[in-house]
Order: C-alpha cells, then structure tokens, then sequence
C-alpha cells in the first residue's frame, strides 16, 4: 500500500497533541505555535491556508455550520465527543484513516465514545 503524500496539518486548540505521535510523515504544527489561537474559525481557515495547510484537525464541531466550507483548499477531520486522549486514542485508527483519505475541501466528523 503506497503512502500517503505528506501534508502540513493544523492542530486547533484543543485537538489532542497525543494524536501527532502517529503523523509521521507529516508536517504537524498548532494554531498556538503560528499565533492563531485566539483567531475566530473564519480567520483561523484563511490564515492557514494562507500558510498552504492541507489539513485542519478540530474539536470544534460548529465550524461546519458558522463558516463556509464550500470553496476551500483544506480538508478538516472534525473530533467530536470525548476529547480525552485516553479515548481518543482509543479511536486513532480512524482518525489515521480520515487524515489519510483526505483531499482538499473534504469534510470528515469523527465521533469519539465517551466509554
């Protein structure tokens, strides 16, 4: 199985830093590291495809109704539910698999079980 082509990878605020552990290939790098954590979701996705981030990993999973996906370049794996890195890693394979089935504009929401 070929590998995926690697990407640039924003982390949001509170997406789980355990997660990067397992990009490897991937260039992570945190809204907080770039100066973008206090950004409002709409200027958080301009700013980082500014940046030419491939792809946006959030907790917040309003982002799909306050802004307009249509149109951008970036894909976005939204984590829902327990944020815990306790259950999320619990659930890393299919983050992996949303991360590497990603293209430009694609939308992903993954639910993490609280148990």
């Amino acid at each position: 199985m070929q590998s995926p082509p690697p990407m640039l990878i924003l982390f949001d605020h509170a997406t789980p830093r355990g997660i990067a552990r397992s990009l490897t290939g991937h260039t992570v790098i945190t809204a907080y590291e770039q100066g973008w954590d206090r950004l409002t979701n709409g200027l958080l996705l301009s700013a980082a495809e500014r940046a030419h981030v491939d792809l946006l990993i959030t907790t917040d999973r309003g982002i799909r109704y306050q802004q307009n996906l249509s149109g951008r370049k970036m894909a976005l794996v939204v984590l829902t539910g327990a944020t815990k890195w306790s259950r999320v890693r619990l659930n890393l394979d299919r983050i992996l698999t949303a991360i590497n089935a990603a293209t430009p504009g694609s939308y992903t929401e993954i639910e993490i079980p609280y148990e």
